[in-house]
């Protein structure tokens, strides 16, 4: 390990200490606190924040995008807290910052999970279901997700988790899979019930704001299904009386998934209502919406002011529904989303 120092987060007035040889977001994350961050990767600048006191040369930036982090910007000051290492003590100014999810942050823990189950639910994407068996117990939040890692390879991908937490240590994804993808040919062509995968979580911050009553906007497509679903069953098990649409696209019929749950769910969650869309519905037997899925929003949905949002599928989806709801009067602020950037490959997109 390297020397320690005194990291300062303004203007929430929190204080860590950091180690060298650790990113300032991990050793956050390491002692509960969720700052914002999506990819880890040094890819999406949600991370990115203000260096307010302390020399940029005291920082050392890992490997990353200078779209994410411009070379003027970072020579203005501004930092990703996924890459950076502070050789000095600091005050970051945060610039994209929710204080109730980093007060209540879980701290990441490391663990081995059993596979229960790895089903297909689509032609391309799988329902995974595995178990905690060794390590400290793993907890999250609905919206949440987890790291795992491919056996034998050190590769390391991010998927959310797609159930409620559970004392049981359970825990289900809904992974698609990709022809030339190293998670995906091993889940595809490998993974069998009782086979064992390191993994570490939580990671993430599109979870249910508690201190919010606003009605909700959910916009999802592909995998982004999984952490739709975790949202809405913690949605379902609450008494309060937030209304909520959730609008999935999808290529063609076959693509849809967990249909009968949705659809249970519009009887269990106040207003609730599922409106699916295939972009591709032209062989189908088909009398749903059609078009993109941010298209049907916008038809739909005139007038978003003091609403809510949460957005998880392809990363060119998120900035679309982003650049919508902006448009239709929501508060870019109230708009919450993962997005999962492709280090090599396109499954990581929740």
């Amino acid at each position: 390990m390297g020397d320690k120092h005194r990291v300062r987060f303004e203007p929430v007035g929190i204080e860590i200490e950091v180690d060298e040889d650790q990113t300032i977001l991990r050793a956050a994350s390491e002692q509960g606190l969720q700052l914002m961050h999506g990819c880890k990767e040094g890819q999406c600048a949600a991370c990115k924040s203000f260096v307010l006191e302390g020399d940029v040369d005291d920082i050392d930036l890992d490997k990353y995008s200078t779209f994410a982090l411009p070379d003027m910007e970072r020579e203005e000051g501004q930092t990703l807290l996924c890459r950076a290492h502070a050789y000095d003590d600091l005050v970051i100014e945060l610039l994209n910052y929710d204080e109730e999810i980093i007060r209540s942050g879980l701290p990441l823990r490391k663990g081995t999970v059993e596979v229960l189950a790895n089903e297909p639910v689509t032609h391309d994407m799988r329902h995974l279901v595995v178990k905690q068996v060794a390590g400290e117990d793993i907890k999250f939040f609905p919206g949440q997700y987890m790291d795992l890692t491919v056996p034998d390879t050190g590769e390391v991908r991010s998927f959310s988790m797609a159930n409620l937490p559970n004392r049981e240590g359970v825990f289900e994804f809904v992974i698609k899979i990709y022809p030339d993808g190293v998670f995906s040919q091993f889940l595809e062509h490998k993974v069998a019930v009782g086979d064992r995968i390191e993994v570490e979580a939580p990671f993430g911050t599109c979870t249910l704001r508690e201190n919010r009553t606003s009605d909700i906007v959910f916009i999802g497509g592909g995998a982004g299904m999984a952490p739709m679903l975790g949202l809405l069953r913690a949605l379902a098990e609450k008494d309060g009386e937030r209304k909520a649409r959730l609008y999935y696209g999808a290529r063609t019929k076959a693509d849809l998934c967990f249909e009968d749950e949705l659809r249970a769910l519009e009887e269990k969650i106040p207003g609730f209502k599922y409106v699916p869309a295939l972009s591709e519905a032209g062989g189908d037997d088909w009398d749903g919406e059609t078009g993109l899925i941010t298209e049907v929003v916008r038809a739909n949905e005139p007038a978003l002011e003091g609403m809510d949002a949460y957005v998880c599928g392809p990363p060119p989806m998120v900035d679309a529904a982003i650049a919508l709801l902006t448009q239709r009067g929501m508060d870019e602020q109230h708009i919450y989303y993962d997005k999962f950037t492709t280090t090599g490959e396109p499954e990581d997109e929740g």
